[in-house]
C-alpha cells in the first residue's frame, strides 16, 4: 500500500501557540529509525523534547526513546509482538498487547497504525491499544484508539475511544499526517 521508505524529513507545527516539530526517518539496518525535536508550551509553559523510535520493517515499535531538556527521560522496548520492557529490562505488564506507541505533542506517531495496519475501507474500524507517553509527565499509561480507513492511503480517520476527540486525518504518499484539524499542520 505504501512504498518502502528510506529516508524522509519533515516539518509540522501547532496551530495554537509556538512550536516546532523537525523529523527524519531513515532506513538502517534491519528497520527504520525516527529522530525528532519537538518544541513548544503546553499552558504556558515551553518544553523541548527529543525522540528517537526504532521500528522493524513492519512498522513495528521495538524501542523508544524520549527525554526533555531538564533531564527527564523515558525508554522503552518491546518484542513487536506487544509486550514491553522498561529501560532497566524488567517487563512492562500493564502494556501488555500495545502495539504501538501515541507521542503528545507530535502527529508522527499516527503514521505508526497507518502504516503497520495497511487499513483498507472494507476492513472497517480498527481498536488499538496504545502507549501512550504525555510530554508533561512522562508518565505512560494505555490509550484506546481507533483508526477508519476513509480513503485508501490519503485519509483516515483517528478516534479516541472515550469519544473526547476524532479527527480526520489527510496523509501524504508514505502515509505521514499533512494535517491534523486544531492541532498540527504540515510546513
Amino acid at each position: 500500500m505504501f512504498p518502502p521508505l528510506v529516508l524522509k524529513t519533515v516539518r509540522w507545527r501547532p496551530l495554537e501557540g509556538e512550536g516546532l516539530e523537525h523529523l527524519t526517518v531513515r532506513a538502517v539496518d534491519g528497520g527504520l529509525r525516527a529522530e525528532s525535536t519537538v518544541i513548544g508550551d503546553h499552558g504556558n509553559r515551553p518544553f523541548g523534547v527529543r525522540y528517537r523510535i526504532d521500528l522493524d520493517t513492519a512498522w513495528r515499535v521495538r524501542a523508544f526513546l524520549v527525554e526533555d531538556m531538564a533531564g527527564r527521560r523515558i525508554a522503552m522496548t518491546s518484542d513487536g509482538e506487544g509486550r514491553w520492557s522498561g529501560e532497566d529490562g524488567k517487563p512492562l505488564s500493564a502494556f501488555d498487547g500495545c502495539m504501538d506507541i501515541d507521542l503528545a505533542g507530535s502527529p508522527f506517531t499516527n503514521t505508526l497504525p497507518i502504516r503497520r495496519l495497511g487499513l483498507s475501507v472494507e476492513r472497517g474500524k480498527t481498536t488499538l491499544a496504545m502507549v501512550y507517553v504525555p510530554f508533561d509527565t512522562f508518565m505512560p499509561f494505555v490509550d484506546g484508539q481507533h483508526y477508519t480507513c476513509l480513503a485508501p492511503a490519503s485519509r483516515y480517520l483517528y478516534e479516541a475511544a472515550d469519544r473526547t476527540f476524532s479527527a480526520e486525518l489527510p496523509v501524504d504518499a508514505d502515509g505521514f499526517v499533512t494535517d491534523y484539524p486544531t492541532l498540527f499542520t504540515r510546513l
